[in-house]
């Protein structure tokens, strides 16, 4: 971190570092989710949704990316050990066992509304204390949140169409 950064950030960077690795974990383990959840994937409008997973797989990554630069910005070390994910994660990630894309989209938006939390706590702690983490935080924030917007707008399609589906049969 630079002198005029350690001069105008009022904050406690270990602690800042050790929440931006936990998020870089949980980036890392949402990349996955999302990425092997799209090729598991079974039912209906998976070919419509699919694509969209890959690019919401592909922004998480970009989330990691952010993460590690600012980490070493701030001084500190990128977790190195994937091992580790899984144990710094606050968001979990759920194995895609059931290929049922009802199930893949619900696994994938717990995994947003916890990112959501995560950012969200990360912006608050920084807010008028570290502009350049306050803004990434708020950028990447705005991301979760429109996946979750996404992932429900496709959970909404599909009811609908199982309610037409049913209309059909009667």
């Amino acid at each position: 971190m630079g002198k005029k950064a350690i001069e105008i950030a009022n904050l406690d960077v270990e602690k800042l570092i050790q929440m931006l690795n936990e998020a870089l974990a949980e980036e890392w383990l949402a990349y996955y989710q999302y990425w092997i959840g799209a090729r598991m994937m079974e039912g209906p409008m998976r070919s419509e949704i699919e694509p969209e997973l890959l690019v919401h797989a592909n922004e998480e990554l970009a989330h990691a990316e952010l993460l590690v630069d600012r980490i070493i910005q701030l001084g500190g070390t990128p977790v190195l050990n994937p091992d580790k994910w899984v144990e710094l994660a606050r968001c979990q990630y759920e194995e895609p066992n059931d290929p049922y894309v009802e199930v893949i989209l619900e696994q994938n938006l717990k995994g947003e509304r916890c990112a959501i939390e995560r950012y969200e706590e990360i912006a608050n702690y920084t807010n008028g204390k570290d502009h350049v983490t306050y803004q990434m935080a708020t950028n990447i924030l705005n991301d979760e949140l429109e996946h979750e917007h996404d992932i429900e707008d496709w959970m909404v399609d599909i009811n609908r169409l199982k309610d037409d589906i049913k209309k059909i049969r009667l």
